[in-house]
């Protein structure tokens, strides 16, 4: 196992306790009674024969909420007097059994009346649209305008116009939302155990439902069963739904969806429909580019803001376009709603971006590899935002491409091969990749992190980070941290478990800024036990130009005068010295204007390059990947073999949104509510082999040096390929996924 991952060995054998295995004397368990109606007023609910259910408890509605029921548009734990999509929820009852709750759950009878709905975001502005929220359909708008763009389009010798639209996706993490609530008869706090990627966060809504203060509630991390960017507003409910049954009963309470409502319930990735107007000159540079996204939001409005907010700066990709003007607007339907999903806003448009450079390259007869050096970022050049760029890896990343993938010789091979095949023909995708870090310009004040250590007199250390694993190895993050800065041994650190009543908010574990954030505050709290250290090393050393490594604080320039840790930590307990530290880590004020997008719109940024080679099934549509190259800038792996996994990881999961992910909804209604018709890849859908390529180039910011990964490892993998089946057949799919029916029959938004 990779450095010695703590999580690994429970997980693998069964015996790490996940929320749904939590049994508790005397629990009951509380079923969701659910909206059948996309848009209406609840008139009145009967419970009269759910109640005569053998084992049922009780039927909770709106009205037992002692505290609020939700922040304006957001979704309810309950919803009031509307509801807004079908499976908003009505009414919960608690009962002895599962499955005694299920049976009393479809005898509640729910009277509406029925108000006009609206499922297509392109009429959510119209005037005669039925208004989702009072106040209007707008969730947020969003611009980027730099320069003249009407003006450069004069001058462009090629003016090209394409319209993209992404699928709604959702996270299909393997465990289903769940949570389990009860009162600590000692302290009297309400303890909730789930898996959730923002433990504060759910402190603070359950707290609100309950009308408690925060510190009456204490979030429990369970075991994980992935995330990919879900477990958060789900589990907001459930456990606020679990909780509000537990403190009225006085009974430990389980809510547990089933794969068909986690589904029906559950966040989902925003669709998009995105119309491009690019100018640019026969010599492939680009000039202008007008850009227009509808985000679908859905019923509420959850990470709407930051999501729409991504899109607008990334939209035109990771190149130099002298005049930008997009703008970017999310929009409340009845259908489900949108949440962050692995990129938080960057896989839509990079497949757009990504896909329009191809579109362009084949306009002017240029190689899109040649056509993307011709524009891209580099060192010091102003970005679309009008941002200066500083430390700029994506030529260095597509030279580590071009190194492992081979790229001319592999078209020459592509190209034999279909000289001599008539039923299947091979393709190469490129697709290049930048992404600000964390939350940026739309963050600011809430992008912060804090992290604590203590060494103890043994030599060992105990580290506390309210950072969610997630399957991405967070706590092995931390354990490499501390490992690297302060000498210490891996097997004598231990980061302790996620309980808020004990720890203090390292944000949430979203937004690739879990390494950059948790990891920055843990490291900046070794840096002070550190300079404390060498302090006392001095007395013994004489010199402050130290190393620590190997239990060991060495000399740098004399390797042969060096002390071990164990007493240097001695001669601070000795004096009556603490090494215990607080680390606090915070992005920094944005210089950028809201009103136009123009100026610093992330602190950093990560880049990539990727390339697949497909074959495509001519008579079918059948896409297989057969070849997959990705390379990022990782900045330092703290494990490397980590990184490698989530780049593979991140690929598998972009070839489902490329080729096969599609929640099918229809007025309203999810059709495809389990996985025998949500499709998603299995392994035999991936390549044999993923060609994980990590570039160490250190960032001025991260942890020694490190950057983010777990959502760039995604975000470019549909986009490489879409255009390698566009090489391989001629057929552009200008609308995801791409679907044997799109490949075969051209059922797409292609101009």
């Amino acid at each position: 196992m990779s450095n010695n991952r703590r999580d690994v060995l429970a997980k693998v054998t069964g015996k790490a306790i996940y929320a749904n295995d939590i049994q508790m004397p005397g629990m009951v368990f509380c079923k969701v009674v659910r909206s059948t109606i996309a848009s209406g007023r609840i008139r009145s609910i009967d419970t009269a024969r759910a109640e005569q259910v053998p084992g049922v408890l009780r039927v909770f509605t709106a009205k037992d909420i002692p505290g609020i029921p939700n922040q304006p548009c957001d979704r309810p734990v309950i919803c009031g007097d509307r509801v807004r999509y079908i499976g908003d929820a009505v009414a919960l009852i608690a009962a002895e059994t599962r499955e005694q709750a299920e049976e009393a759950a479809a005898l509640v009878q729910v009277e509406y009346e029925e108000l006009p709905a609206n499922f297509d975001p392109l009429r959510a502005l119209d005037e005669d649209a039925p208004l989702i929220h009072e106040g209007g359909n707008t969730i947020c708008c969003w611009k980027t305008q730099r320069g003249d763009v009407e003006e450069a389009f004069q001058h462009c010798d090629h003016i090209l116009e394409r319209d993209y639209v992404t699928s709604r996706v959702q996270h299909v993490c393997i465990e289903t939302e769940a949570a389990v609530a009860y009162t600590d008869p000692v302290t009297n706090e309400v303890i909730v155990r789930c898996p959730v990627n923002s433990p504060f966060v759910i402190r603070k809504t359950v707290a609100e439902t309950l009308g408690v203060p925060y510190t009456q509630v204490r979030v429990i991390l369970a075991t994980i069963g992935a995330s990919f960017g879900g477990k958060n507003y789900d589990i907001a409910m459930a456990s606020s739904r679990a909780a509000l049954v537990s403190t009225l009963l006085g009974r430990p309470c389980k809510v547990w969806l089933t794969r068909e409502e986690s589904i029906m319930e559950g966040t989902k990735r925003h669709p998009i429909h995105a119309h491009y107007k690019v100018g640019f000159n026969d010599d492939g540079k680009l000039q202008a580019m007008q850009v227009r996204l509808v985000l679908d939001g859905g019923a509420y409005k959850s990470k709407t803001f930051p999501v729409t907010t991504r899109m607008a700066i990334e939209a035109a990709g990771p190149y130099i376009v002298p005049n930008i003007d997009t703008i970017s607007t999310s929009v409340y339907t009845n259908n489900v709603y949108s949440d962050a999903l692995r990129g938080f806003g960057s896989p839509q448009v990079d497949f757009c971006s990504e896909s329009l450079m191809d579109e362009i390259a084949k306009e002017l007869h240029m190689d899109p590899v040649e056509l993307r050096k011709k524009n891209m970022l580099y060192e010091g050049c102003t970005s679309t935002t009008g941002q200066h760029m500083t430390n700029v890896t994506l030529d260095q990343c597509y030279e580590a491409l071009d190194k492992a993938a081979q790229i001319q010789e592999r078209r020459a091979r592509i190209a034999a091969y279909n000289a001599s095949h008539t039923g299947t023909k091979k393709g190469l995708g490129i697709a290049f990749l930048h992404r600000g870090e964390s939350f940026g310009a739309a963050g600011q004040g809430i992008d912060t992190a804090s992290g604590m250590i203590a060494l103890q007199p043994d030599g060992s250390v105990t580290v506390a980070s309210s950072i969610a694993e997630v399957g991405q190895g967070g706590p092995n993050m931390l354990v490499s941290v501390v490992h690297e800065t302060l000498g210490v041994a891996r097997e004598k650190i231990h980061v302790t478990p996620v309980d808020t009543g004990y720890l203090t908010d390292a944000g949430p574990t979203v937004a690739t800024r879990g390494t950059v954030f948790s990891g920055g505050a843990v490291w900046k709290a070794c840096l002070s036990v550190r300079e404390k250290l060498t302090g006392y090393a001095e007395k013994r050393l004489g010199t402050r130009d130290v190393v620590f490594a190997e239990e060991k604080i060495t000399d740098a320039k004399n390797p042969a005068n060096s002390v071990a840790l164990l007493e240097v930590i001695g001669d601070a307990f000795n004096n009556s010295d603490h090494l215990n530290s607080l680390g606090y880590f915070a992005a920094p004020p944005f210089n950028y204007d809201r009103s136009t997008g123009v100026g610093d719109a992330y602190w950093s940024w990560v880049y990539g390059a990727a390339a697949a080679e497909v074959t495509v099934d001519l008579k079918t549509g059948a896409v297989s990947v057969d070849d997959y190259f990705a390379v990022h800038d990782v900045g330092h792996a703290l494990d490397m073999e980590e990184v490698k996994g989530q780049i593979r990881g991140g690929v598998a999961m972009g070839i489902g949104y490329a080729l096969t992910e599609e929640v099918d909804l229809k007025e309203g209604r999810i059709r495809n509510l389990n996985l025998e018709n949500y499709i998603v890849p299995t392994a035999l859908d991936v390549p044999d082999q993923i060609h994980a390529i990590a570039l160490e180039i250190p960032s001025e910011i991260g942890p020694l040096g490190a950057k983010g990964l777990g959502e760039p490892a995604t975000c470019n993998v549909a986009p490489a390929i879409i255009n390698a089946i566009d090489d391989a057949c001629g057929k552009r799919i200008r609308e995801l996924p791409a679907n044997l029916e799109r490949i075969v029959l051209g059922h797409s938004m292609s101009k």
